[in-house]
Order: structure tokens, then sequence, then C-alpha cells
């Protein structure tokens, strides 16, 4: 008889590249995600929330980027698994990643967009001001409503994968973290 043991052993894991991009990318969007939401009503008007705000684009910008390093290595190098179950669970999942990767890509071209309008400067550079400044509030709404709905739908990918792990024992949720040393 195997249990959860046996299935944690077998587990087949996505390479490195993957699993770090996976989990960088995860992190920076909900650090730019809380600082984004609760920033103005826990910070008093100052140099701390200016300087909170300029880390923000700045971390916005590597998150572009690594938001574009991760569709690159998945389609590139990434290791592709074999499906679980090819069933209408498989579809949500491929339906929900697909999400995921195209509030991804809405939330930081709204940002970028948004950087431009403000004429933002990242560290040493400074972005020229380009478009209508009125746009800026646009902006920052329909950024701010992407990353609404991309934590959303990461918390419901998060509980997936818990589900998988301590209800259905499968190795799903062992394929994306590290090794243990």
């Amino acid at each position: 008889m195997s249990g959860p043991d046996d299935t944690m052993r077998q587990a087949v894991r996505y390479d490195g590249g993957t699993i770090s991009l996976h989990w960088l990318n995860a992190t920076l969007a909900l650090g730019l995600w809380l600082v984004g939401t609760f920033l103005e009503d826990l910070v008093p008007k100052g140099t701390l929330r200016s300087g909170i705000w300029s880390a923000h684009f700045d971390l916005g910008f590597v998150l572009t980027g690594l938001v574009v390093a991760f569709l690159i290595w998945r389609r590139a190098g990434g290791r592709n698994l074999p499906v679980e179950d090819p069933g209408p669970l498989h579809r949500l999942a491929k339906a929900t990643h697909a999400a995921l990767y195209v509030l991804l890509l809405v939330i930081v071209g709204l940002g970028v967009a948004n950087a431009f309008v403000r004429g933002v400067s990242l560290g040493p550079i400074s972005l020229p001001q380009v478009g209508d400044p009125e746009w800026r509030r646009s902006l920052t709404h329909w950024h701010g409503l992407a990353a609404n709905m991309l934590m959303a739908v990461a918390l419901f990918h998060a509980v997936a994968a818990l589900v998988h792990h301590y209800l259905w024992h499968d190795a799903v949720l062992l394929r994306m973290l590290p090794r243990r040393s």
C-alpha cells in the first residue's frame, strides 16, 4: 500500500529555472500588491511613502523582466511534465495558468505605461514623461484592478495546490517546490 510519503519520493519535478522563476514572480507580485494596496493607509505622506512608491516602480520593472524571462524560459528551456489528470481538472489548471500569465502581462504593461506617463525615476535613470498626465488615474485604477484579479486567481491556484497535496496526496505541489538539501 502506498501512502503520501511514497508519492513525495516519486515526484517528478520542474527544472530549477522554472521553480526559481515561479517563486520569484509569485513573491515579487505579492509584495508589490501588498505595497500598492496598503501603503497609502499605513504610511503618512512624506519622504518615506515617496521612497516606497519609488521602490514599487523599480521592483515593478524587475517583475516585468522576470515575467518575460519566465515566459521565454517556459517556452524554450523549461521542463514540461506529464499531465496528472487529462480531464476537466487539467483544463481548469491550464485556464488558471493562462489567466495568471495574461494578468501578469496586463499588470506589468499598465505599470510600465503608468511609469512613463508619470515620468518616474528608476534609480539613476529618469524616464521621459510620455502621454497625457490625466491618464495617471485611469492607468492606476486598471493596474490595481488587474492586480486584485491576479491575487484572486493566485489564491485559487495556491488553494488548488494545497488540495492536491493534503487531500488528494498526489505530487502536483511537490513538482514546483525547491529540492530539500
